[in-house]
């Protein structure tokens, strides 16, 4: 698989690069981050896939999370997938900010249009996870999860569908039980169709209460965040938790909202949470 450099920069000791490949999965160019720590010089070192929410793409946590800096310290690489398929030619992908380019919602999808290109779960799983184990100074062995509202979805259902894939988890405000949020609804609607049964083989709040144990899960949710009531159900993920016994630490932070400013002052406690998982 042939890998395209669209740029790469120093920075704290490694290298942030951006990189496109014609991914097989998706049918269409796809783009990605990485940054390697300054240690991957040395050596592989353990990587960590961050999923990005709704309306972003494979630069914007890189640019915004402030990460780098505790990533080069702890020796820990980080990808960023983009959020969907690009430039798919499907008509009305771009209606609205919340279905289609810009929010793949991390399943393959079954219903049409969106199913030639909507195959995000089997590129990030599959295909990109192997693309960077294979090019980048990285180990197969040691690779966490960790994703941010409809990433956060991403996280826990790709772990929770993939057992044994990712060795370290965790998710910032995520959306919890898409099937009961409106979120969830229009894009499990679209991509899956109606049936509520399917539906729930992508709510990581149904998958706890069936699926196979996480690695224990760190999850940060602000109490400010005007999506917390109706579209993310913090309350839900933890009595899923506590009733299948998934080990789970919640931290509830007064003021803070949905944003990257709340991302950025997380960040650094679910990257030693990685690192020392993956250790």
């Amino acid at each position: 698989m042939g890998i395209e450099t669209l740029s790469e920069h120093r920075c704290f000791g490694g290298v942030q690069g951006f990189y496109r490949h014609d991914s097989a999965e998706i049918g269409l160019p796809m783009k990605f981050g990485v940054y390697l720590p300054p240690q991957a010089a040395q050596g592989p070192v353990p990587v960590l896939f961050f999923l990005a929410g709704l309306t972003c793409n494979e630069e914007t946590f890189a640019i915004k999370a402030g990460a780098q800096r505790y990533a080069a310290e702890l020796g820990l690489a980080i990808v960023t997938p983009d959020t969907s398929p690009r430039d798919t030619g499907i008509e009305g992908a771009d209606a609205s900010w919340d279905f289609g380019h810009g929010a793949g919602f991390y399943l393959d999808a079954t219903q049409e249009p969106w199913a030639k290109h909507f195959r995000m779960e089997s590129w990030i799983t599959k295909e990109l996870h192997d693309l960077v184990l294979s090019n980048f100074s990285t180990r197969p062995d040691r690779v966490g999860i960790c994703g941010h509202s409809m990433g956060g979805h991403g996280a826990l259902t790709l772990a929770l569908r993939h057992p044994g894939l990712y060795q370290s988890v965790s998710a910032i405000a995520p959306i919890c039980a898409p099937s009961q949020c409106p979120w969830g609804e229009k894009a499990f609607a679209g991509y899956l169709g109606l049936g509520r049964a399917v539906w729930a083989e992508h709510d990581a709040v149904e998958l706890i209460k069936s699926g196979p144990p996480l690695p224990p899960l760190l999850v940060d949710q602000g109490l400010a965040d005007k999506f917390l009531a109706d579209q993310l159900h913090l309350h839900l993920l933890e009595q899923a938790c506590a009733d299948a016994g998934q080990p789970l630490e919640l931290h509830w932070l007064e003021g803070f909202d949905h944003g990257y400013y709340f991302i950025a002052s997380v960040i650094e406690r679910h990257l030693v949470n990685h690192a020392s998982r993956l250790s």
